[in-house]
This record gives structure tokens, C-alpha cells and sequence, in this order.
């Protein structure tokens, strides 16, 4: 029954052997004939996949492969019944309809939701008032409404969410994918400042031939320091959300500056950096980073990269709370400003068209902030900000 997606897992390079997926087979027929998907997923990829660096290919598979298959996740939040949500009817207005309809403001808006839990009752479809679904309402699903908090939808459609309340997930940056062109290492080589520096580890040949003529003809082997790039750098990668678009160009870019820079620290965060980072997307909501630690971790000699789309809700940075997944203490602005305090070489580098940059309140935000440090990921865009950072 699974041996075609046994199939489809090897064709994406993970190295599962079929004594693994017989494997598999012997505990699905030893266990529960009603699994379901999730107890599925994590039963095959413990049986198929041996190496955590292969977690994010298999999990692409699994996802193709079970498209459609219903998922019985537990809710992040079990006060909003399921059924409220289902997607009926999807109500689509025109440009004209969307402007009729009035933003709250931030501490409205949450006012209003908790105000919507205490009195709804049941399910609604439709309307402009109650959490549902294909309505006007700045509550719910599927519905359409310039600022709002989604509940119950699988993804975004228009990024004008300022509050997601489901449980989200996201994927690491694959580090092994083949750059489609080597420009973009070449534009990340500008970026190097070469020193001699350590123990003597480098047979020096030049100064060997040297020393052995001045010694009379005995051998007189010289060894030098490795020859290495001093430039240190910290990237921070925005993932998840409106990035999924630019997944490959920034995988591209991770696994060039991965084989560019021995000295590269890496960490993920979502739309704005707040008070903590990660490393493993799997693990995001119970292995962070204080971003204090960060900040007394890596001197000031590190070149702070920030990879990100700047499209975001501009409460993010610029409201306590704005986080669209969780309550921050303080904006996400405050925290930007604290980075850019400590690490002063530092760029921004954003793979959303530069023509559009400025259609988005929150990119032009962040360019504030920013300063003239944003630059367009494309070749241009990445060799113009190495020339910057290498000043």
C-alpha cells in the first residue's frame, strides 16, 4: 500500500533502505489499525529516516504524497469548536467593498475578540459581526476584511492578518540545495578579509625551498598558519508566512553562505525579531535563544545579515503584543533597534520585488529603521550590500 510513497521518499535523496520500510510495515501491522495521519507521520519518518538533516526533505514527500488526508491535530486553543470554522463558501468582494470597510485600530480589534468568545454561542457563516467563516467579519476564516485575526484557515491569502490564532509550522532552510548559479557565491565572496592566523598547520613550500638552500642543501620543511576569512557573520533568516514564496532563492542563498563563511551563526525568526530566536523550526517553540544571549554571545565584530520580506503587520513593530503568534513584551521595532545598536555593520536583504517595497507600510518601516541598508536579493542587491559590509 505505501510502497510508492517508500518510492517518492528515496527519489528525494533520503537514504531509507527497504529493511526500514518493512520495518515500518511490521509495526503498522503490529499496531493500531486506526492510526491516524499525525501518529502515521511521525511512526514513518522515525522508521525511514535516520538523520534529523533529511527531517525537511521527507517532510516535503509526506505533505505531497497526503495531500487531502485528514489531520486530527489537537487545536491550539480548544475555546473555538471546529466546526465554527469549516470552510463552506469563500465570499470574495471587490476593491470597492474593501474599502468600505473600517479598520479598528490594534487594542480595538483584540477588545473585540475577547468580547466576540464571551458572548457567541455556536457556528455562524457569513455576517460582519461573529468568529466564522466566508464573512465580513475581522474574525475567522475564508471571510474578507482589510485587518483581522485568523482563526481556523489553512494558510493566508492576503497577508492582511495582524494575529494568527492556529498553531503554525515551519520548515528549516535545506542547506544541501544545489545553487542554481555560482554568482551568488561569487557575490558573497566580495565579503572576505583573508589573515594568516593560529598554529602552524600549512606546509609553506616557498619558504621550505628557502630555508633548505640557505641550509646548505638539508631539508628545512617551513609550516605557516592556515590562510582564512576573518569576517565573522550572523544571519538572521525571516521563514514561514509570506516567505514560503522565496523558500528556494533563500535556501540558494543559506547553502552558498553555509560554504562561504566558516565563521557563519545562524537563526531563524518570524516577520520581526523579538526577545527570542531559534535554529530548528521543529523545535522553535521550546529551543529559543534569548536575544539577549544572543547579543552577549557574538561581539560587535560579527556582520549582521537579516533576510526577510518586511511584509508584516506594522502593530509588529511598532505595538507590544503585535506578534502575530505571541505576546511580546516589546515591539518588534525596540528589539531591531537593540540589533542594529551593537552590530553597526549590518543590511537587510529582501527578496520582494524592490518595485513593491514601497505598497507595504511595514516595509517602509523597517527601511526606516533600517536606514539605506535594504537591499533587493538579486546578484546586484547582494554585491552591492557585501561592498557595504566589507567597508
Amino acid at each position: 500500500m505505501f510502497t510508492e510513497f517508500f518510492v517518492k521518499v528515496r527519489e528525494a535523496r533520503v537514504p531509507a533502505t527497504l529493511r526500514e520500510y518493512l520495518t515500518l510495515l511490521e509495526a503498522l501491522e503490529a499496531g493500531d489499525a486506526h492510526i491516524s495521519i499525525d501518529e502515521f507521520y511521525y511512526l514513518s519518518r522515525s522508521a525511514l529516516v535516520k538523520d534529523e538533516s533529511h527531517f525537511d526533505k521527507f517532510d516535503r514527500v509526506f505533505a505531497e504524497y497526503f495531500k487531502g488526508v485528514e489531520a486530527l491535530g489537537e487545536a491550539l486553543f480548544s475555546e473555538i469548536p471546529d466546526e465554527w470554522l469549516r470552510r463552506e463558501l469563500e465570499k470574495v468582494l471587490s476593491p470597492e467593498d474593501r474599502e468600505m470597510l473600517k479598520k479598528m485600530g490594534w487594542e480595538k480589534l483584540m477588545e473585540t475578540l475577547k468580547e466576540r468568545l464571551a458572548e457567541q454561542k455556536g457556528r455562524h457563516q457569513g455576517g460582519s459581526k461573529w468568529i466564522g467563516t466566508g464573512g465580513t467579519s475581522p474574525f475567522g476564516a475564508y471571510g474578507d476584511h482589510p485587518e483581522g485575526i485568523r482563526i481556523g484557515q489553512e494558510e493566508g491569502r492576503r497577508g492582511s492578518a495582524v494575529k494568527v490564532w492556529d498553531k503554525r509550522e515551519y520548515k528549516n532552510f535545506d542547506d544541501s540545495v544545489t545553487i542554481g548559479t555560482r554568482n551568488i557565491k561569487v557575490a558573497l565572496r566580495r565579503l572576505r578579509q583573508f589573515v594568516r592566523d593560529g598554529a602552524d598547520t600549512e606546509f609553506d613550500l616557498d619558504d621550505t625551498v628557502h630555508a633548505t638552500a640557505d641550509n646548505g642543501g638539508w631539508l628545512d620543511v617551513k609550516m605557516r598558519p592556515e590562510r582564512k576569512n576573518k569576517i565573522k557573520v550572523l544571519l538572521l533568516m525571516d521563514v514561514g508566512g509570506s516567505m514560503n514564496v522565496h523558500v528556494q532563492t533563500c535556501e540558494e542563498l543559506f547553502s552558498a553562505a553555509r560554504s562561504e563563511f566558516k565563521d557563519l551563526e545562524y537563526f531563524y525568526f518570524h516577520n520581526c525579531v523579538y526577545e527570542g530566536l531559534w535554529k530548528d523550526n521543529r523545535r522553535r517553540h521550546t529551543e529559543r535563544m534569548p536575544t539577549w544571549d544572543l547579543i552577549r554571545t557574538f561581539p560587535s565584530d560579527y556582520k549582521l545579515i537579516f533576510v526577510g520580506d518586511a511584509s508584516m503587520s506594522p502593530y509588529e513593530i511598532a505595538y507590544p503584543g503585535g506578534s502575530v503568534e505571541h505576546w511580546n513584551e516589546e515591539a518588534g521595532g525596540v528589539w531591531l533597534n537593540r540589533l542594529l545598536d551593537v552590530y553597526t555593520s549590518a543590511v537587510w536583504l529582501n527578496p520582494e520585488v524592490e518595485a513593491n517595497w514601497s505598497y507595504s507600510q511595514s516595509n517602509q518601516m523597517i527601511q526606516e529603521l533600517m536606514g539605506p541598508r535594504m537591499y533587493p536579493l538579486t546578484l546586484g542587491g547582494l554585491e552591492e550590500s557585501m561592498k557595504y559590509l566589507a567597508r
